[in-house]
């Protein structure tokens, strides 16, 4: 399916998007720990610090949505390998804050994503999502990942087996050659 940008979309509300820095640290922690209360996102249970959860991801790929000066969602890229031929290939996190799900911050922010990772040569996108998440289907589908399989009782989560969907995004721009 073929990608479309989700900016037409969001007249109604009024959203800026800017690069994540430390100091979006608390707003972006509260939003994080709801994602983990959905039950759907993520395995990890405790929220990371700020140095810890830096560590992990990459430095580029990383974004805040904001209105009227509040932090309404967040998303950012981690690498898949620590081995130099994935270095083109990251991992995929788009949060956003319940009372702003449904109107298309999800979208932005996952744009924001695709284009910056392609500004750092970033070839391939992936997410592994748990098959309950519907809304995180969707609008990875919608922004043109595609399904590449399913991991069965991948990790366990509150002593429950769980299972994933892994998704890609190949890049058009990125890698090419």
């Amino acid at each position: 399916m073929k990608y479309k940008s989700p900016f037409e979309q969001l007249e109604s509300l009024e959203m800026t998007l800017r690069p994540m820095n430390a100091n979006d640290w608390q707003d972006v922690a509260e939003i994080y720990k709801q994602g983990i209360e959905t039950g759907n996102a993520p395995f990890q249970k405790e929220i990371p610090t700020w140095q810890k959860w830096n560590h992990d991801h990459l430095q580029c790929g990383r974004a805040v949505a904001c209105t009227g000066g509040e932090i309404i969602g967040w998303a950012a890229l981690s690498p898949v390998s620590g081995r130099c031929v994935y270095a083109g290939v990251a991992e995929v996190s788009v949060y956003v804050s319940a009372k702003f799900r449904g109107k298309h911050v999800g979208a932005a922010l996952l744009h924001y994503l695709i284009i910056d990772s392609e500004s750092h040569n970033i070839w391939t996108l992936q997410a592994g999502i748990f098959p309950e998440n519907l809304a995180s289907l969707k609008l990875h589908e919608q922004g043109g990942f595609r399904i590449v399989g399913y991991r069965e009782k991948i990790g366990k989560m509150g002593g429950e087996w769980r299972n994933t969907v892994l998704l890609e995004r190949r890049s058009n721009i990125a890698g090419i050659g």
